[in-house]
């Protein structure tokens, strides 16, 4: 994976001062449109209703890729993660009334956010106490997640079937499944077990691919993959 570490859209975007900002600026929107959610699950949680969050989301968004935000950037930080998150407290302290909040980014292009599936996926989320920060993180690893599978199911269109009666076992271990998955698919249970082994590898690739594409260096993936995995592993069962 370190020979990909060149092209990861968050180094892109780091090594913009040496390189083409309009580079880092399509990288930056790319890791934008795909983690949007859990910024929009964070504002939800400060205690902003649903229709408040996706207007906030997207002016943030749209003040993010319309300003400088390579001065923001602090190299040393290392992730996307962090950097976004401080990104939009900023930006959210300096957010007074909801009518400055609609009129940001006029004229800029912004992204387009699914608010009624975002609102759906929220409303899955643990009602206790989980803090703004802890929302974030844990929707953060569960979209990382989301990304891993959607590839490795996107590699396995050619075997639908397989593939779903293959994938809950591939995020927990569930052998008193294997004898069904068997009899369903017209498999052994060792041809089964196999199957899902060499799945496992693959997502565990496809999962570190995607860690690798929001961190700085490749020395950084193992330890983000750990945090991410520790801060979903409480409710992994519940969302999985």
């Amino acid at each position: 994976m370190s020979n990909r570490f060149a092209t990861t859209q968050w180094n892109v975007v780091l090594a913009a001062r040496d390189g083409s900002e309009s580079q880092a600026r399509l990288a930056l929107e790319a890791l934008c449109a795909a983690y949007w959610f859990p910024l929009y699950a964070y504002v939800r949680r400060r205690g902003h209703d649903a229709e408040q969050a996706r207007d906030l989301t997207q002016a943030f968004f749209a003040d993010l890729l319309s300003r400088d935000f390579l001065g923001a950037i602090d190299r040393s930080k290392g992730r996307f993660r962090s950097f976004l998150l401080a990104s939009l407290e900023h930006f959210l302290s300096h957010e007074r009334d909801k009518e400055r909040a609609l009129k940001k980014g006029g004229g800029t292009r912004t992204l387009s956010l699914d608010a009624e599936a975002a609102e759906t996926r929220y409303r899955h989320e643990p009602a206790d106490t989980l803090t703004p920060e802890l929302v974030f993180e844990r929707r953060w690893g569960l979209t990382v997640m989301e990304r891993a599978m959607e590839r490795l199911q996107g590699e396995s269109r050619d075997q639908p079937e397989r593939f779903e009666q293959l994938k809950p076992c591939l995020t927990g271990d569930n052998p008193d499944r294997y004898r069904e998955i068997a009899l369903a698919l017209g498999m052994t249970e060792n041809a089964v077990k196999t199957a899902v082994h060499r799945l496992r590898e693959r997502y565990g690739r496809l999962l570190r691919e995607e860690v690798a594409e929001t961190v700085a260096s490749p020395a950084d993936v193992d330890e983000e993959v750990r945090h991410l995995l520790g801060v979903i592993r409480p409710w992994q069962d519940r969302d999985l």
